[in-house]
């Protein structure tokens, strides 16, 4: 078991990447010494397959869960579901020290730290993360939060969980599409800090797309060891932790443009870390030789790198952008890349150049048909 630790003074945490760990879940509950009674929160997709397990773990510690269960998918993040959770915690009587286990991908982690966040004006929650992508990124940092239908994550908190348990043994059952698309989170690290580990990433990928134990838990770790250092520098993202967005402004505009759910999260952040090579490339010189690795290690991946928009889905693409959180006195800003390994934040781009960009990564249909 690799242990990461997230260095954040009071609200300092650990991270715990390993197999095994989810029947591990209810002792590593009795370390914190939270109150007895708890929610796990899951979808009904995760929930099949380990809220058994997750549950028995609790009761065999003492602890008195009860289960909620909301739908599968980025449709889940919405405050109606947010309410719906906040009525079955009252029904249940969950005091200040009770507590949540959010289990499963990052839509559950997001939702169920917001809802932790706001309950009783906060309670402790746990991340238990069964995607890839949820526990290299979403489950660490504390960002919690639903979309609106104007853009996504508008409404949410900085609330960090008592503890992430990376059950590394979850990823055995993810859906190929779910697995591949949270390697696009994973480069993404390489990409913003780490040369090393983006060529470790591109030399051991076959490995990493047969889901090699080793393999996973080293690059797992990593990863969450560069994000624990960027979050204990920069908890609500006033600076440095805004490096963490490469890919993600076009990336989130495109989920919500196309209607959340087209896209899987890293297939679209996958397209948007493309397009923000090539206006690194434009604007801060981006070798293209690092712009072409970072698209080739996509396309090897079997991640989408294209996406062909006609003029209403351009202008619908742009409106999500100028919602999009890092937007400053209405002014989109780019987290570009100098080189594989180094990135800077709040770049403004002209609309000239990301026309062309969207005439480059739309020269042929994506993968997903669009």
């Amino acid at each position: 078991m690799r242990i990461v630790q997230v260095p954040l003074g009071n609200r300092s945490y650990t991270i715990k990447i390993g197999g095994g760990l989810l029947a591990r879940l209810g002792a590593e509950c009795a370390q914190l010494k939270l109150g007895r009674r708890c929610a796990v929160i899951t979808d009904s997709n995760v929930g099949r397959h380990f809220a058994k397990a997750a549950l028995k773990s609790l009761s065999a510690s003492g602890f008195q869960p009860v289960l909620i269960t909301v739908p599968a998918g980025e449709k889940s993040k919405r405050i109606a579901v947010v309410e719906k959770c906040y009525d079955q915690l009252a029904a249940h009587r969950l005091e200040r020290k009770s507590f949540i286990v959010a289990l499963g991908g990052g839509v559950v982690g997001d939702l169920a730290g917001f809802v932790a966040a706001t309950y009783l004006r906060g309670i402790p929650f746990v991340q238990v993360p069964t995607t890839l992508l949820a526990q290299v990124d979403s489950s660490v940092g504390g960002k919690t939060g639903v979309n609106l239908k104007a853009g996504k994550n508008l409404v949410g908190a900085f609330y960090q969980p008592q503890l992430v348990l990376c059950d590394l043994d979850a990823l055995k059952n993810l859906p190929k599409r779910e697995y591949v698309s949270g390697l696009a989170e994973v480069a993404k690290y390489g990409v913003i800090c780490d040369a090393i580990l983006f060529a470790q990433i591109e030399r051991n990928l076959p490995k990493l797309l047969q889901r090699d134990a080793a393999t996973l838990v080293a690059v797992v770790a990593r990863c969450c060891e560069i994000k624990a250092d960027v979050v204990g520098q920069d908890e609500t993202e006033g600076g440095l932790r805004a490096i963490l967005n490469f890919g993600h402004t076009i990336g989130h505009a495109i989920e919500n443009s196309s209607g959340y759910g087209k896209f899987l999260h890293g297939e679209a952040i996958a397209i948007g870390q493309v397009a923000a090579a090539k206006l690194s490339h434009k604007i801060l010189g981006l070798p293209s030789g690092d712009a072409g690795r970072i698209e080739k290690l996509f396309v090897h991946a079997g991640l989408p790198v294209k996406i062909k928009l006609d003029a209403v889905q351009r202008k619908k693409l742009f409106a999500a952008m100028k919602l999009d959180k890092k937007v400053s006195a209405g002014e989109i800003k780019f987290v570009l890349a100098q080189k594989i390994g180094k990135v800077v934040w709040s770049q403004r781009v002209p609309e000239k150049l990301i026309q062309q960009m969207l005439d480059e990564i739309g020269s042929r249909l994506s993968k997903t048909g669009n």
